[in-house]
Parts: C-alpha cells; structure tokens; sequence
C-alpha cells in the first residue's frame, strides 16, 4: 500500500505575505532598536525584550505557539554561542588569579537573595517552601544579559569582565541544581530525592574538573609536540577551515556530553571557548619560541646559516630536476604562520549571523514569557517592587569585594587605642596630683628668682664667648656654614602638612557598581525556575486555573532586574568611557586595576 505524500516527505508551501511580512519585520525591529539603545545606553536587548512582549503572546499575539518555540530554540543557540564567544575573550592567567574572588561574589550573590527571599513569608503569605522556591528563581544571573552587557562594553577581556563571567557562570550551575530541587519537590516533600538533587552539583564539578585534568595531563603534551613538529604536518592543518572543524568540534562535543551527563549546556559551552583560548596561547608561545630560536640562530651564526641555505638550493642534481614537477620540495605546513586563533574563526564565521539572528531571537524568547496582561493588578505591583528592590540589593552587595577599604597606618592605630587608656590613667593619677601640687606650691616663691639668677649668668657667658670668637680673627669658618645649611632645608622638606596630613588617594568605585549592577540581570534561568515552581503547583494555592500572586510577584522582581540592571550599567559605562577619553593616557583609568 503506496503511503500518501504527507506521509513520505513534508509538503512544500510558499508562505503566505503576512507570514513573511511578520517575521521579517520581527527581526528588522528586533536589530533596530538595539542599535539604537546600544548608541544610547548600551541597553539594545531591553529593547528586544519588549518587541518579545509586542509580538509573542503576552502582547499582539502575531505569532503562532509552533513559530514562538522554533524562535525560542533558534534564540537558546544564539545563548550557546553568547557563552561560546565569552569564553574565548577569557584571559587564563586572569581567571586563575581571579578565581578565589569570583567564587566569594557568586556565592555571596546565591546566599542573599536566597536568605531575602524569605520576607515572602510575611509579605505574601508564603510558606518557606515556596520562599526557597522564589529565592531560587532569583538567585540565578541572566548568563546572556551579562555577557551582551560585556561584550557591548568591551570589558570582557578585563579582570572586572573575567571576575563578572566567572561568577555568573557559577551561578548558573547552582541555577541548573535548583532546576533539578523544584522539580524533584513538586507540590510537596514526598518526592524529594537527595540523589537526584545533588546530582547536577556534583556532575558540574567533577565534568569541570574532567577537562581540567584532560587538558593539563593529556591534551597538553600532545599539543606541545604537534606545535613543535608543524613544518612535518599536512597544510590544510594551517588553515581557517580545518581551524573552524576543530574548534565547532570541540564545542558541540562538549556540550553534547555535559547535556547528556546532566549539568549545563551553558557550562560546557563557556569552557569549550576556554580550552580554544588557552590552545590559542599554546600556539602563540610556541610560535614566540620559534622565531626567537630562528633569530638568534641568525644572528650567532650568520655565515653558516647563509651557507646551508645557499647549498640546499643550488644543488646540481635540484638544477638539473628543474623541470620536473616534483621539484619544489617546499614543507607541507609553513611554521612562520600562526595558527588561527578562536576569536578569529568565530569572527569569520559565526559573529554576524549569531548578532543579527539568533541573540534578538533569543532575548525576545524572554519576552514571550513575561505575563505583562496580569501582573498589574495593584497589591501584586506594589509587593512586586519592594520584592525586586530586595533582589537588586541581594545582586549589589557582591560589588563589596571589589572595594579596598584603606586601613590606618600602625601608629595611627595605636595612637587611637592609647587614648582610652591615657584618659584611664589620667583620671586615676588626678587625687594624687591633687596632694603634690599643695606641696610644691610652697616652692613656686622661690624658684623665680633662682631661675632669672641662671638665666643671667647665662646670658653673660654666652656673650663672652662671641666677643672672644670675634677677637680670634675675621675669616669666617668653613665648617660654620655646615650646620646651617643641614639644617636650612629640613623644615621645607620634612614639612607634615605636605605630606603627612594628607588624606589617602581615594578609590574608584566604579567598578564595584559595574559588577554588582550587572549581576543584577535576571533572565532565563530565573523565568525557567519560576514557570517550573508554578507549573508544579509549589507557588499555587489551591486554586487551579489562574496565576498564583506569589508567581506574579516573582515575575515581577525578576522582570524589573532584568531591565534596571543593563540600563544602571549601560549609564554608568558610558560615563566611564568620557572620562576615559577626557583623561587619556596622562590620567589614570577610572576602573583602575580592575581595567587591566
């Protein structure tokens, strides 16, 4: 029995105008209006969050479910790729000497929200489960609202951008853990499953640690000795082409394999742009090491390295093969050239489409989710607000490890502790100087006279000796002029007013704002936990059919995170950059070490 056509293969249909239409004019909107906000603020994905909310459900309703969920799933790789490019814009020396800090400001940004989370009980009516499940929502940063942040600023490649990166990472696994929490929790405890909650943790850690170990102990040696023997591999090795396989190749494998073992895709992917980087500094070292070599092989020993040379081309037999084919016996891979490095291919390659498609599909993605048409209802805004003011302070307070606090100098410190006790001592000793001063009041009479009688012998014994260095004779003393002129120029130099009495240099804070306020950022994570909690019945209250209020007022605080936190750093990075450019190279960098 012959299958029909629809059975066999899909249908061919052109689309219809207003089909096209729509979409088409979804993504001109869409690159629109970020750059117009990015040429403003730096804030272009704020923008494609509200073209979501327009053209998705919650707004005009232009696009169908299917087309909402191939864009969510084109807009999901546009994030793979995000995460991808931060990855290879990381410095390795600056994540390890960062990595300490990095872990205290994830884990700081994790426990506030989540200890804050819990005024739910008293301003909803929450029960503490379902507190947890809010703080979880909200403890999560937006990994793609961080990293386009960055990249638009162009603080990815500095010790601020790596420490924000690192931290958001972080956070982000510990958001794939509290996926696996609510969904083992459902609407009560009886399905808990400590295996399965700690699952994830440990699978991200120990694949974390996996391409460590492989990358250090395996992948190392090997890639050593290939760098070293270059001039012996084929030249297609060399190339841009066989450069993208490569790398495409380690990025799918990686988060093919993290998916699968059970921990985030975005991990995998943010650590397949690092092993890219850090093969990239391989090559990098061992081409520096190679020319160097060459150079001081050059200059040590010119004449037998111009001989060699001369003798290998000018062979009788090469001369008399000269019309062969075969004669050029040129090496199959040129070691002068460099190896193409990860941020080239992904320039190359993948740059224009993933900015232009998949990244305003993927944040306007984000604003179908949000459920604009039923979250202004007046007891949700308010508590929706307080709600997202303590969310933002919970993100703020990591900025606190970027500040350097000046600390006293040592003998200011014990000048300041030797008060307490002074004046202790004082007012014990004061009785007693109380008895002495009637004693020695009776021997003020006389000591005035005893002391004009010293000083006027005094007097005279020192004008005798001038009188008699003057009769001595008029040539002026050499050595006299010494002293003088010591002891001249000690008051100008050792004056405390210019240099003791000043104030320490005082820090820039902008980088702490800059981290704390990108933090901030909420996105898919949080909106992922939160329709999870709701969809497993651990925000509602018996009610079936309609929005829980605990679920509004967290998609209320996880929305206006998400917008105050790109605007707040948008502002402040364009403030940053005038200063910057006012300042120039005389003056010192607002955001001062962590700049470099």
């Amino acid at each position: 029995m012959a299958s029909s056509g629809s059975d066999a293969a899909f249908a061919y249909h052109e689309p219809s105008i207003s089909t096209l239409l729509n979409q088409a004019g979804l993504l001109v909107v869409l690159n629109l209006i970020n750059v117009c906000l990015d040429k403003l603020l730096y804030c272009g994905l704020i923008g494609q969050l509200f073209v979501g909310i327009l053209w998705g459900t919650p707004g005009a309703k232009w696009l169908d479910t299917e087309t909402e969920r191939v864009i969510q799933q084109l807009g999901y790789i546009g994030l793979i790729m995000l995460v991808y490019e931060g990855g290879l814009s990381t410095s390795i020396q600056s994540m390890r000497a960062n990595l300490v800090i990095s872990l205290c400001v994830a884990l700081t940004g994790i426990g506030v929200p989540m200890g804050l989370s819990f005024i739910l009980v008293k301003l909803v009516s929450a029960s503490p489960l379902q507190a947890f499940a809010a703080g979880a929502s909200l403890s999560a940063t937006s990994l793609g609202t961080t990293f386009t942040i960055l990249s638009t600023t162009n603080l990815i490649p500095t010790r601020l951008g790596t420490v924000t990166t690192s931290a958001a990472m972080l956070d982000d696994v510990v958001g794939l853990v509290m996926v696996q929490i609510i969904s083992n929790l459902g609407g009560g405890t009886s399905s808990f499953n400590a295996v399965t909650v700690v699952r994830p943790l440990f699978v991200s850690i120990g694949f974390g640690l996996g391409v460590f170990i492989l990358c250090a102990f395996c992948l190392k040696p090997t890639l050593q000795k290939a760098l070293t023997m270059r001039d012996h591999l084929p030249q297609f090795m060399g190339s841009m082409q066989f450069a993208f396989l490569a790398q495409t190749s380690v990025l799918v494998g990686l988060v093919a394999g993290a998916t699968y073992a059970g921990t985030s895709s975005l991990f995998a992917a943010y650590l397949a742009g690092v092993i890219v980087s850090w093969f990239d500094g391989l090559a990098d070292d061992s081409h520096i090491l190679n020319t160097n070599t060459d150079r001081d092989i050059s200059q040590s020993e010119p004449g037998v390295l111009v001989e060699r040379t001369t003798s290998e081309q000018s062979t009788p037999q090469d001369r008399s093969n000269s019309n062969t084919p075969s004669t050029p016996q040129e090496p199959s891979y040129n070691p002068d050239e460099k190896v193409p490095t990860g941020i080239e291919v992904y320039e190359k390659y993948y740059k224009e489409p993933v900015n232009r498609i998949l990244i305003p599909l993927f944040f306007a993605s984000i604003g179908f989710a949000i459920p604009i048409t039923k979250m202004f209802r007046g007891d949700v805004v308010w508590r929706g607000i307080i709600y997202a003011i303590l969310m933002m302070f919970g993100k703020m307070v990591t900025g606190l490890w970027l500040v350097r606090f000046s600390l006293p100098s040592t003998t200011t410190l014990l000048f300041t502790l030797r008060k307490p006790f002074s004046w202790a001592l004082f007012s014990c000793t004061s009785r007693k100087g109380e008895n002495k001063k009637k004693k020695k009041s009776k021997e003020k009479d006389t000591r005035p006279r005893r002391q004009s009688a010293v000083r006027t012998e005094q007097l005279d014994q020192n004008a005798d000796a001038r009188n008699s260095d003057e009769h001595k004779g008029n040539l002026p003393n050499p050595n006299r002029n010494e002293p003088v002129s010591e002891t001249e120029p000690q008051p100008t130099s050792s004056n405390p007013s210019s240099t003791m009495s000043l104030p320490p240099k005082p820090k820039s804070l902008y980088p702490p704002f800059i981290l704390g306020l990108a933090m901030v950022a909420r996105g898919e994570v949080g909106y992922l936990i939160a329709s999870l909690a709701e969809s497993q019945g651990m925000f509602s209250s018996g009610s079936n059919g309609d929005v829980s209020e605990i679920y509004l007022v967290v998609i209320w605080a996880i929305s206006i995170c998400t917008l105050v936190g790109p605007i707040s750093v948008g502002t402040i990075v364009k403030r940053v950059k005038k200063l910057q450019q006012a300042r120039g190279s005389l003056g010192a960098d607002p955001l001062g070490v962590w700049g470099v």
